[in-house]
């Protein structure tokens, strides 16, 4: 009696509990896809993975060819088009500006170990919008700069940028690296750039490496992340800190 009684009873029990399991589990999955590093780990390792078959297979890249000028940090994006009309790509990642997203996906160390990186569309286009402003005020102001008050730190030639003195409050960068705010650089002809000083510093810091002072030192954020430091002067390491020098 007993047996015949509760043995219903379980399965009765046990329904709502595999539908909330089902839920539970679905609901897990859906947010951990809505991270964004998610989907950049997701975007890199499945676009690297067809790179390296397309390289493979026909003894080249999968590349869009750059113009000359195209600084180190924004060529050499990767077709994702091709790849995806050839097969080697079933989808191309939602994170691609080609399907919605903010970043372009690009090859670094192209000639030796080509590896996927990621370019954050968001702070070149902040840079862009920085450098714009800036031009205007040079030309309202007679053709000064919108700095701030130098404090040595800098190179000859190097400033950085008063956002509120042109009413840029709007443009503050936040790290792709670390969240921080960063500052915005500028040179004398006005061209804009980001300051990854403080990224720079917190992975030395972190790591306990001791960079040469001989090399631009930006490799170490591409080799501590998936992102490449766009629009960024070179650095090199002086007195025990990272320093942007002239181009």
């Amino acid at each position: 009696m007993h047996r015949n009684y509760f043995a219903p009873l379980a399965r009765i029990m046990l329904v709502p509990m595999a539908l909330a399991i089902l839920l539970s589990g679905c609901l897990y999955r859906e947010a951990v896809s809505e991270n964004p590093s998610d989907a950049y780990r997701e975007g890199v390792n499945r676009i690297q993975l067809a790179v390296d078959q397309y390289q493979s297979d026909h003894e080249l890249l999968p590349l869009i060819t750059p113009s000359e000028e195209t600084p180190k940090y924004e060529k050499f994006r990767v077709d994702l088009a091709l790849l995806q009309k050839q097969g080697y790509l079933e989808s191309i990642p939602r994170a691609a500006f080609e399907n919605g997203g903010s970043v372009y996906f690009l090859i670094q160390n192209e000639e030796l170990d080509p590896v996927i990186k990621i370019m954050d569309l968001t702070t070149a286009q902040y840079v862009n919008d920085v450098e714009r402003l800036a031009a205007k005020y040079r030309e309202q102001q007679g053709g000064v700069l919108p700095v701030k008050k130098e404090d040595g730190e800098l190179p000859e030639g190097i400033h950085r940028i008063d956002l509120k003195a042109m009413g840029g409050e709007n443009y503050v960068l936040k790290s792709v690296y670390s969240g921080l705010e960063l500052n915005y650089l500028i040179n004398e002809e006005g061209k804009v750039y980001v300051d990854y000083a403080p990224d720079l510093m917190q992975i030395v810091e972190r790591t306990g490496i001791t960079p040469s002072d001989d090399n631009d030192i930006r490799e170490m954020l591409t080799e501590q992340s998936y992102f490449v430091p766009v629009k960024s002067l070179p650095y090199f390491w002086k007195d025990n800190r990272p320093i942007p020098q002239p181009e």
